[in-house]
């Protein structure tokens, strides 16, 4: 009679306990697959609405994807679409609008994985001026704060201006940033209003130094101040490197339904335990809550909402006056469900 050892045996075992399981283990999975390394830009990482990103890489599911990743942190998300169309990153993350106004340009890139259909932002009025400033009506003439001129805050804000019937050219945009140079803004009177993100905005609310105007922080709330779902932030690539490259990027794609499932499964306070201990400024508590008025804009699939690429089209047309009402665009070349529908 021949014997069986006991390794033999653990390893039958565990053998059949995968294959009941349907799928083998994250370990023989990555190392099925050749290494990738891939730069990937970021609008700043520690915004609250790119929060995908460094998540995933504190999960381990760049690793588990055989992915030797490297984040770059750069200021906004018009900064990252220009590295994305010069090749000098593979993929990056920002708005969604930077791909229709890049198409108009002649210019291709694609959203691969859409984190959610809200852009996760405030119209944040200074508290000194919150008595005269009660609507988008009253911000006709005052200085208002955005990212960068041509960034996705601007182009929100404009829109938000065009809706109250006010041109852009009637009020003034400057360019603050987010986190500590946008409060600066506000604190010094710069600027009299600004679109920003989370944690900025809850930072700004708890010091008593500006309140919020328009909320855009729930898919209930954007819908009602741009009249349907906005898709913001997303990872976007160039349409020719996604072709050519559908490995690299279906297990990109991958990591992010992964992190989004990862998120939806788990409260705004468990998710800032994984974050890097500098991001929970100026406090963990602060953080959290920050976090949990705006947690409801993720998706959990990467899919991009049917009719959220007309609503930011029609917004570019209406509200944008260098894009123009009579630019058209292929709106199936700005984003694809392809890698999302397989991760899925």
């Amino acid at each position: 009679m021949q014997l069986i050892s006991r390794k033999a045996i653990l390893a039958l075992a565990t053998m059949l306990m995968l294959s009941a399981c349907g799928g083998t283990s994250t370990a023989s999975t990555s190392a099925s697959v050749q290494p990738v390394s891939l730069k990937i830009m970021v609008g700043g990482l520690n915004k609250q609405i790119y929060l995908p990103n460094m998540l995933a890489k504190q999960l381990g599911y760049f690793e588990a994807e055989n992915i030797d990743v490297t984040l770059i942190d750069e200021a906004s998300g018009q900064d990252t679409e220009e590295e994305v169309v010069a090749g000098n990153v593979d993929a990056g993350s920002g708005a969604y609008n930077h791909t229709i106004q890049l198409q108009a340009k002649g210019k291709f890139i694609e959203t691969i994985c859409q984190f959610g259909i809200a852009p996760g932002e405030a119209e944040m009025v200074a508290s000194k001026k919150a008595d005269s400033i009660t609507s988008a009506a009253d911000l006709k003439g005052k200085n208002l704060g955005v990212t960068e001129i041509g960034s996705g805050t601007h182009t929100i804000t404009m829109a938000l201006l065009g809706k109250a019937g006010i041109s852009p050219d009637q009020a003034h945009f400057i360019p603050v940033g987010a986190g500590n140079t946008f409060i600066a803004a506000i604190r010094q009177g710069t600027i009299d209003a600004g679109m920003t993100t989370e944690p900025t905005i809850t930072r700004l609310l708890q010091a008593g130094d500006a309140k919020v105007l328009i909320d855009l922080r729930t898919p209930e709330t954007t819908r009602a101040a741009l009249g349907g779902d906005y898709p913001f932030i997303g990872i976007f690539a160039k349409n020719d490197w996604a072709n050519s490259h559908k490995d690299a990027a279906q297990r990109l794609v991958n990591v992010y339904v992964k992190t989004l499932k990862w998120m939806k499964a788990h409260t705004a306070g468990e998710i800032a335990d994984k974050m890097p201990a500098d991001y929970l400024v100026p406090s963990r508590d602060l953080y959290v809550a920050a976090l949990q008025n705006q947690l409801s804009i993720f998706g959990t699939d990467c899919k991009m909402p049917s009719a959220g690429p007309q609503t930011v089209l029609s917004v570019l047309q209406n509200y944008v006056s260098s894009f123009g009402k009579s630019t058209t665009i292929d709106l199936s070349k700005t984003y694809t469900n392809e890698f999302a529908n397989k991760a899925s």
